[in-house]
């Protein structure tokens, strides 16, 4: 692709080339969801990024702050993909110690199942009880 075509790429093809999302089409409907974020504000899949901009991407339980370094609208493998941005170290401490805590079981999402019958009765009186 020529060099003048990569000036002017669209955001969603941008995410795309650079392997935050498998199709253009979920990169359209997470930047359409508010998961993707231009210099702080929400923005449409046809802004046309520019180097040096701060996207902050939603996906998950994550969320990455990463700053545009190259501009491409061509999908490639991931180590070329790599190249195109840089994440800051911010974001990547916090990436980190939430996945540690999610590790950890720090957040309640571990559970050992559906509960049992006598677990159900106290979860039912604890909905019923009213202090007076």
């Amino acid at each position: 692709m020529a060099e003048k075509d990569d000036d002017k790429v669209r955001l969603d093809k941008w995410l795309w080339a650079a392997r935050f999302f498998k199709t253009r089409a979920l990169a359209k409907a997470a930047i359409e969801g508010g998961k993707v974020h231009c210099r702080g504000e929400r923005c449409k899949p046809s802004k046309e990024p520019k180097v040096g901009d701060e996207l902050v991407i939603r996906s998950g339980f994550d969320e990455r702050t990463v700053v545009i370094r190259v501009l491409s609208a061509v999908r490639r493998g991931a180590p070329e993909a790599q190249t195109l941005y840089e994440e800051t170290a911010q974001s990547v401490a916090a990436r980190e110690q939430a996945a540690a805590l999610r590790k950890a079981g720090a957040l309640g999402m571990q559970t050992d199942g559906r509960p049992s019958k006598k677990q159900r009765r106290q979860i039912q009186l604890l909905r019923d009880f009213k202090p007076d």
